[in-house]
């Protein structure tokens, strides 16, 4: 392994929460970046040197070395980022097929989102960016929000607005010059799930990826009843599992995330490298609120 993120499923996993257990004793976690460094010899789409990037959760990337079956990875291009490679297995994937999967959104078109800070924000912002797509972008008010709006804005976000905004008339005006969007994305769930509803176009979709608020999803029967809404779910895991006899699927989404990277169109969260040997301060983190920065192991 070359490097592993910290990712909040990676903490609930430990917890016992997560819906994917692995047997114990087992390693921690889900995503990261490796180099292969000797192949057997019936190995044909895989060679010493690749980099390659684990198809499933609960196999464990939080260790220097694994011996993984040739279908249990699938290689990158070379020139990617470390940080970027590292982080490319979960967040961004996640972020192209809510974009691809639920609306068909055309360029001018919006999409709403919680949690824009989230990896899964940040990388539906870029996403969207370089599909001509607009995103408003919701975020928790924090001393040095006018910093972060200003940093996702250089990311290719139209707007960035903090929570409380969702309630107040001023949203009136934000879409003065801006469609009402067709999807929502929802990390948190709660108040705020309830609110991102509140401004989608009728027969648009929220779709629910997240539960940072720790509260079940409230809907108004109004949004049910007068607006059509279509309340979904998604889970990358489950993509990868529905998808796993078809590698094309995984290869092509692959292929299109590296290539944004490779344009710079798509750059990984801003992070913090630290030793493996320091894994506890890393794992500390990871676990505190507000957190700027994803935690990266390197090997």
């Amino acid at each position: 392994m070359l490097a592993a993120p910290i990712n909040p499923a990676d903490i609930n996993m430990i917890q016992g929460t997560y819906a994917v257990l692995p047997d114990l004793p087992a390693v921690g976690g889900n995503e990261g970046v490796a180099e292969v460094v000797e192949v057997g010899s019936q190995v044909k789409s895989l060679k010493t040197g690749d980099w390659v990037i684990l198809k499933d959760a609960g196999l464990g990337t939080w260790r220097t070395a694994a011996v993984l079956a040739e279908d249990d990875v699938i290689s990158l291009p070379s020139g990617i980022p470390l940080l970027s490679a590292a982080t490319l297995g979960v967040n961004p994937c996640t972020a192209l097929r809510m974009l691809s999967d639920f609306e068909d959104l055309k360029p001018g078109d919006s999409v709403i989102q919680n949690a824009a800070n989230s990896g899964v924000g940040q990388a539906v912002i870029q996403i969207a960016a370089a599909r001509g797509i607009n995103t408003i972008n919701v975020v928790r008010d924090r001393p040095e929000f006018t910093q972060l709006s200003d940093r996702l804005k250089a990311m290719g976000a139209s707007h960035v607005i903090k929570e409380e905004t969702l309630r107040r008339p001023e949203m009136k005006e934000l879409f003065k010059d801006l469609s009402k969007p067709k999807l929502a994305l929802n990390g948190v769930g709660g108040k705020s799930a309830t609110e991102l509803l509140r401004h989608l176009q009728a027969k648009g979709s929220m779709v629910t990826y997240g539960g940072m608020a720790k509260q079940p999803v409230t809907v108004p029967v109004s949004a049910f009843i007068f607006k059509d809404v279509k309340l979904r779910g998604f889970w990358v895991t489950q993509w990868k599992r529905d998808h796993s006899h078809d590698e094309g699927s995984f290869r092509a989404m692959a292929d299109e995330l590296c290539s944004l990277i490779q344009q710079g169109k798509l750059t990984a969260p801003a992070c913090s490298e630290v030793g493996l040997q320091d894994y506890r301060r890393a794992l500390d983190a990871a676990m505190r609120p507000f957190s700027s920065a994803k935690q990266v192991l390197v090997m």
